[in-house]
């Protein structure tokens, strides 16, 4: 068995394996989740310029049921609680961090870092949600819980500016 990367069991064309590891994302050797989520900011963007911020809820309640799917089938095949490679879920959390955000280079960028400062610190309840769920609801839940918090910081620092 692999350390949570390609193995036999599941093929890299899997359409599983394809999303949960963010179309490969997630094989990067070092900081796979920062890489995903940097990728997942210009998606955004493209999606709220073109379909606007409910284009963007709408995407990431995709995002979040084929995620689940597709971390589901990933855990089961790795046999990982949470496999390195599953990136899918920080997409999920970057874009409900942007749902706060105004379209705007220092939004996104505030996003971006507020969401990487939670879901690598892990403050409660993220750890809580990580640890409480079992399978691909733990990989998913932590980072829903740690986009809230970026967007809630996005939504405050925003407050503020203003």
């Amino acid at each position: 068995m692999s350390r949570g990367g390609a193995s036999p069991g599941l093929g890299f064309w899997h359409p599983a394996h394809l999303l949960a590891t963010g179309f490969g994302i997630g094989l990067l050797p070092k900081a796979p989740g920062t890489y995903a989520s940097l990728a997942a900011l210009p998606c955004a963007w493209l999606i709220q310029a073109y379909a606007g911020a409910g284009g963007l809820a709408l995407a990431a309640a995709t995002v979040a049921a084929g995620g689940w799917w597709a971390t589901a089938i990933f855990v089961r095949d790795r046999g990982l609680a949470d496999p390195p490679a599953v990136v899918v879920d920080e997409v999920l959390g970057q874009w409900l961090a942007l749902l706060a955000a105004p379209p705007a280079w220092w939004a996104y960028a505030l996003a971006f870092a507020l969401f990487r400062i939670f879901d690598i610190a892990k403050p409660w309840p993220v750890s809580w949600a990580e640890r409480a769920f079992p399978g691909a609801w733990g990989v998913m839940l932590d980072d829903v819980v740690a986009g809230a918090y970026a967007a809630a910081g996005v939504v405050l620092v925003t407050w503020v500016w203003q």
